[in-house]
């Protein structure tokens, strides 16, 4: 299995995260990490009290405040927290842990659109409940970081999507040009809590922990129904995907399919293929995928794991075929010629026509006719921050065009913007245009 070193960056941001953790607390999970390393089938059984430590409740709050977010069902804001007193709130929630009075609340259902115009549904835990969660996360996280193979890159420490992405470009040069394109269907929903709990205990067998988790996973969901009323119902399995601890656990559970995809008997030694896995989205390269290959992925999946594969998304894609793409984490894969149209080359990975369509609709809601009256230096600020962000995920790839129609298409609303600012239309002073007004504002270029 191929795979890239961590990037110095992320190496660096790594430490950096790190060093900002009390020295006590770090020291506890470098021990954690290496026994965990030393002894793969060590089971560790101590854990409530460094979860309910004032300094590991402490690092968690830091981490909560610093991620910000919207109040849960009980509607307490980080500003109301901070008002009111970190410390005696921390101060209380460690009373209730070591007493074992600790009990979670309901979780707010949001949807948030996405990109194929369905809505992903979002669970928003207490503020009190991110932070306990925060601090199970910072303990259990370097035990399941042993374990985790190479070929997992969501959610993790020192990894990203470049990296994934990377492993991707490397293997369609060495020849994996056949790919099995894999869509789980609402993994997060879907994971049975029996065998959640099963994978975590193969690790951890601290009752206490045990117990916190499995009150994060059947905690009420609370939703408006079609009038507007609150209604709660009880989760019966899943973890639900907005919570702090969902990707550690999802990483666990989908650490199985990694692990039998590289056993012995797995297809990475008897088709030579390759998994590269990002929490729910997973592709597998080969030289070529036989129906032995595709029915061991959906036994596993759907049968041992109890998730569901979505037949209209999973595709399997020869990218040596005319046409052929593979999209994935907004990139796109193709083989083109060269401009003399005689060698056949891999293209450097682009944004994906998806990625793109999707970054239109976000800046036209971003410049649209309610938000005219906006100072338009202010809105030129808040576009340069979104611009930049999503520069910097797409940069590593060939984004030229991609960043060319961009660069037109926030012209263009601005343009639209201007003539809409005010009664009369706005004209650039003489000797200047539209564009070298809006670049005189500071509004960047990609």
């Amino acid at each position: 299995m191929s795979n890239p070193p961590t990037t110095g960056k992320l190496e660096a941001e790594l430490q950096v995260r790190e060093a900002m953790l009390p020295a006590k607390l770090r020291d506890w999970r470098a021990k954690l990490s290496t026994k965990a390393k030393q002894e793969k089938r060590f089971r560790f059984y101590s854990l409530y009290g460094l979860v309910g430590d004032p300094e590991t409740l402490r690092a968690a709050w830091m981490q909560v405040r610093a991620n910000g977010g919207a109040p849960g069902v009980d509607g307490v804001s980080i500003e109301q927290i901070e008002k009111e007193g970190v410390e005696a709130f921390l101060l209380e929630l460690g009373s209730e842990l070591a007493q074992k009075r600790y009990g979670t609340g309901a979780v707010r259902r949001v949807y948030i659109p996405k990109g194929n115009g369905k809505l992903r549904p979002l669970g928003i835990p207490n503020l009190r409940d991110r932070v306990v969660q925060t601090a199970v996360v910072l303990i259990l996280e370097p035990i399941f970081e042993s374990d985790f193979l190479d070929c997992s890159y969501g959610f993790r420490p020192g990894r990203s999507a470049h990296d994934a992405l990377e492993v991707i470009r490397q293997n369609l040069v060495n020849g994996r040009c056949t790919v099995y394109d894999a869509d789980m269907e609402g993994c997060f929903d879907s994971i049975p809590h029996d065998k959640l709990i099963a994978c975590v205990r193969m690790r951890v067998v601290d009752g206490s922990v045990l117990r916190l988790i499995k009150q994060w996973l059947r905690a009420p969901v609370e939703e408006k129904d079609e009038n507007g009323r609150p209604r709660r119902r009880r989760n019966d399995k899943g973890t639900p995907q907005g919570g702090v601890v969902s990707p550690l656990l999802a990483n666990i559970y989908l650490h199985w399919f990694d692990r039998v995809f590289y056993a012995k008997a797995g297809p990475a030694r008897w088709a030579k293929a390759v998994l590269v896995r990002y929490a729910d989205d997973f592709v597998i390269l080969t030289r070529e995928v036989e129906g032995k290959l595709r029915k061991f992925v959906e036994e596993k999946i759907e049968v041992w794991l109890g998730l569901r594969i979505n037949r209209e998304k999973t595709r399997l894609i020869n990218l040596r075929e005319p046409g052929q793409r593979l999209d994935f984490l907004g990139y796109s894969f193709r083989l083109d010629r060269d401009r003399c149209g005689r060698k056949l080359r891999y293209w450097n990975m682009c944004p994906s026509t998806q990625a793109i369509a999707r970054e239109r609709e976000r800046l036209r809601r971003m410049i649209n006719k309610s938000r005219c009256f906006q100072p338009l230096p202010n809105l030129i600020q808040e576009l340069n921050r979104h611009l930049k962000a999503w520069s910097n995920y797409f940069r590593p790839g060939y984004s030229r065009d991609a960043f060319r129609q961009i660069n037109s298409y926030v012209r263009l609303r601005l343009a639209l913007h201007l003539r809409q600012h005010s009664q009369r239309p706005w004209r650039p002073a003489q000797g200047t245009s539209k564009c070298v007004h809006l670049d005189q504002l500071g509004l960047i270029y990609l």
